[in-house]
């Protein structure tokens, strides 16, 4: 016995909402997505993917238009720089089935948004903008949906693909709330120079300055700074306070440091998470991205984690008897996976927050010594953990 095709809502239209339903929509099932920005707007101009994210994007048919639109850095090079510019390592990034899926690929925000949304027309997944769910009434084995222009549906599952402020959450009776990290993270876009292929990350005193081409004329910095979580920076003022922040930063970030001025795009945010234990559902409601397990960003892997919910999900759904069943082994099978993420990327970033001055030779000795094992250590356990995972399949 399988399961019938369902009946699916998708709040929420981000990376984990647009790629879930994708995979729901290719698998039969019938998707509907609502999302409460009545525009599209994007809290990044860039976002960088690694093999394991793309390779989830291959699983979704979008791949190919990924890497048309986006920028994959050359060998998988992460170039390390200290804040004076002097150089420490490099490193590689693995790639995935057998060299086809690259190492590592930049790519704007917007850019992702369109290949997705014109995955979701071509399937002819319907999203409705400027809609929210008002209350969900769980009835046997369906969930009446209320949405905020006072219509009704019922469904067989509805996902809270909403984000770190999950409006579904508390909505369900969950009651986990975003955890200031301690961190706060800059961005700035820039015209790419032609010879800048590499990503490039910048080792400052407990701070970390990062440079990552998008496209062929694009690339976007980014930066983050241990620091007390701030109730309000004026948003006129993010130019001049990012140049500020990074002023020690020369070398490759100098350029793109001093070019910030009142016509920047720059984006300023607090880094907060989620962690939330099983079940991340309640009956036929089910949390999935970063409304479940938002990460801090020094992995690099908050969206590949929310792409990898949506292709999981598909495949627990095409293997269990029952809509209960699949969501209790959804949360089996990511929840290890996602812990490892999190885990590893809040160390990252707390260790770099403990450094001052006297710390940085003896830090960029290890990296130069010791970085590119960590990043094949990382990766192994990664693919062990998958393979766990794909094991309870």
């Amino acid at each position: 016995m399988s399961l019938a095709p369902q009946r699916i809502l998708i709040v929420g239209a981000g990376i984990a909402g647009c790629s879930a339903g994708i995979s729901l929509a290719s698998a039969g099932h019938s998707v509907r997505i609502i999302e409460k920005q009545t525009a599209w707007r994007f809290q990044s101009s860039g976002i960088f993917v690694y093999a394991n994210g793309l390779s989830c994007l291959d699983d979704l048919g979008v791949l190919d238009a990924i890497l048309e639109t986006g920028f994959a850095v050359p060998e998988g090079r992460n170039a390390y720089y200290d804040h004076t510019g002097a150089e420490i390592t490099a490193t590689t990034y693995p790639t995935a089935r057998e060299g086809r899926v690259p190492a590592i690929l930049g790519i704007k925000r917007a850019e992702l948004h369109r290949v997705l949304a014109t995955r979701l027309s071509a399937l002819k997944v319907p999203v409705q903008l400027g809609c929210t769910v008002k209350a969900l009434n769980q009835i046997g084995s369906e969930v009446r949906a209320t949405f905020s222009d006072h219509s009704h549906e019922t469904f067989d599952l509805v996902l809270g693909a909403d984000g770190i402020r999950s409006d579904l959450r508390p909505l369900i009776g969950i009651k986990a709330a975003p955890r200031y990290t301690g961190f706060t993270v800059w961005r700035s876009a820039h015209a790419r120079p032609a010879n800048l292929t590499d990503k490039i990350m910048m080792m400052g005193p407990a701070k970390r300055y990062g440079i990552m081409p998008i496209s062929d004329d694009k690339l976007y910095t980014f930066g983050t700074v241990a620091a007390p979580k701030l109730d309000h920076i004026p948003p006129e003022t993010w130019p001049d306070e990012m140049r500020a922040q990074f002023v020690e930063f020369r070398g490759p970030a100098a350029q793109f440091l001093d070019a910030l001025d009142e016509g920047s795009e720059v984006l300023f945010t607090a880094v907060e998470e989620i962690v939330m234990p099983l079940p991340w559902h309640r009956g036929r409601v089910l949390l999935i991205g970063d409304a479940s397990h938002a990460s801090t960003p020094f992995m690099g892997q908050g969206g590949a984690m929310a792409m990898q919910d949506a292709v999981v999900l598909a495949q627990v759904l095409a293997v269990a008897d029952t809509v209960p069943e699949a969501l209790t082994r959804f949360g089996k099978v990511r929840a290890p996976v996602c812990k490892f993420v999190q885990d590893v990327s809040r160390a990252v970033g707390e260790a770099g927050a403990s450094e001052d001055v006297s710390d940085l030779a003896a830090r960029n000795a290890w990296l130069a010594a010791g970085a590119q094992g960590k990043v094949d250590g990382f990766y192994a356990e990664l693919a062990r953990l998958n393979a766990e995972a794909g094991a309870l399949l």
